[in-house]
């Protein structure tokens, strides 16, 4: 990594606490120094002993210890490091923080620091969904803050769903990446998601079974690099990412609207599954069935091309991706469609009958270029995102 970095590790009072003194570990594997904060909660899962004796380093936990004052004030000391990091980031954590709280030395130190923060929340799955969490989250990431995690799984207190803390091998790498440079600060960056929905009527629609998990791991992943993320989404019921600016919309105008309304951008990832056509005699009422009455006839109208018209703008971003999902002929397709819409690449899937990447945590992807096509194998949409996220920056630092 050239020059030692060094980073200031901030351990919050939850049972994941543990899991930093691997973090550390792997850290120092990397010749990465790190700085340990102990909280007073977190004394209640890890010793500030085994803390000193893994790092090597003085472990600071008190606001107002005089010796630690006269060496080393709070605020020098949240100027040491080149990246703040808190794991586990309990939601006490997050709260003080997000609203300008400060009464122990790890509040005071993240608000005083100079530094990007990375938090890796951790907490009950209850407590991640309240809505005091969610505004909490919104807000930091509004402020700047960085994310990795959390992660699905079977929790400490016996549930299930997210909220588990991202694996110590997880959190290095995002360390690793920050401090390499390799993020996407002050890139402005549009992912849509999810599917669009064409009223027939108010009650009946035409739409797809996009669940848009691919386009959130997308989002997340670039939030998580220090990118604005404009993500606009059609109807889904997945959590939105962390950190970005949220537009909610229903149909494929509605998206081509807020595309265009919300630019330019650095770069746009268009993962949503837009309808390709309108139902053009649709009805501000429910259309009755009656008896002995005709079938209704609904005529189809084609839907603005959001990838062809962001690929041929005269505020284009630099880099332009689109998504097809094929049920035949997958790079043949692709190729075709990377051509006729003018972007840059294209995230291919192929849709089969047994198994449709439509929904599921998993996916299998081929990336299409004008001059290679590449194959990724199988793996989770979150790694997809992730490494999506990192092809994305080789192209942002050519």
């Amino acid at each position: 990594m050239g020059k030692e970095k060094k980073i200031t590790l901030i351990i919050g009072g939850g049972i994941a606490a543990y899991k930093s003194l691997e973090l550390i570990r792997l850290l120092q594997k990397e010749s990465i120094e790190v700085i340990p904060i102990l909280t007073k909660s977190a004394e209640n899962f890890v010793t500030s002993l085994s803390l000193a004796a893994i790092s090597k380093k003085k472990v600071y936990s008190d606001l107002f210890d005089l010796n630690d004052e006269t060496e080393m004030g709070h605020i020098q000391l949240s100027r040491a490091a080149d990246l703040v990091v808190v794991a586990p980031a309990t939601a006490n954590l997050i709260g003080k923080v997000a609203n300008g709280l400060a009464d122990d030395l790890a509040s005071t130190l993240i608000l005083a620091t100079d530094k990007k923060v990375l938090l890796a929340p951790s907490m009950n799955v209850r407590m991640w969904n309240h809505p005091a969490t969610l505004s909490n989250i919104k807000k930091l990431g509004e402020y700047g803050f960085l994310f990795v995690g959390p992660n699905k799984g079977d929790m400490a207190c016996g549930e299930f769903g997210l909220g588990r803390m991202a694996e110590p091998s997880e959190i290095k790498d995002q360390i690793i990446s920050n401090l390499k440079g390799n993020s996407l600060l002050n890139k402005k960056i549009l992912v849509t998601s999810g599917p669009t929905v064409e009223r027939i009527d108010p009650i009946r629609f035409i739409s797809n079974n996009s669940s848009g998990l691919q386009g959130t791991a997308i989002a997340n992943a670039l939030v998580n690099l220090g990118a604005k993320v404009i993500f606009i989404t059609g109807p889904t019921n997945v959590p939105h990412p962390i950190g970005a600016k949220i537009i909610p919309i229903e149909s494929a105008k509605d998206m081509h609207k807020a595309v265009f309304s919300n630019g330019p951008y650095d770069v746009a990832i268009c993962a949503a599954a837009v309808s390709d056509w309108y139902v053009q005699n649709n009805s501000n009422r429910k259309i009755k069935k009656k008896d002995g009455a005709t079938v209704p006839h609904i005529s189809l109208m084609e839907n603005p091309d959001i990838l062809a018209d962001l690929s041929k703008s005269k505020t284009r971003p630099s880099l332009v991706i689109g998504f097809a999902a094929e049920t035949e002929q997958l790079a043949k397709n692709a190729t075709e469609k990377l051509k006729s819409k003018g972007c840059d690449l294209i995230i291919a899937n192929k849709i089969a009958k047994k198994s449709s990447p439509l929904g599921s945590e998993n996916n299998e992807v081929t990336i299409i270029a004008n001059t290679y096509i590449k194959k990724w194998t199988k793996m989770s949409k979150v790694e997809i995102g992730k490494k999506l996220s990192q092809l994305i920056i080789e192209y942002c630092h050519q």
